[in-house]
């Protein structure tokens, strides 16, 4: 395909090389072990293997639980 048959919607440059990334962790699983933890209030619970800590409520106060892995980071 040259540059007339594509109409200048693609480019012929190779960009900066940013934005090739995978997200946060790398996009990999933390494993099976660790905690999930409230960033607002801090508490903990154990995380179960095959559920997210994105998935859960904290227990006191309702807000979404996260990774303890990632709050440190």
């Amino acid at each position: 395909m040259n540059n007339s048959e594509n109409n200048g919607i693609l480019g012929s440059g190779k960009g900066l090389g940013r934005g090739g990334g995978r997200g946060r962790n790398k996009g990999g699983a933390c494993g099976p072990g660790g905690s999930c933890v409230c960033a607002k209030c801090g508490t903990k619970i154990t995380h179960q293997k095959g559920i997210k800590c994105t998935t859960l409520k904290c227990p006191n106060c309702g807000k979404t639980m996260i990774r303890e892995e990632l709050l440190k980071k």
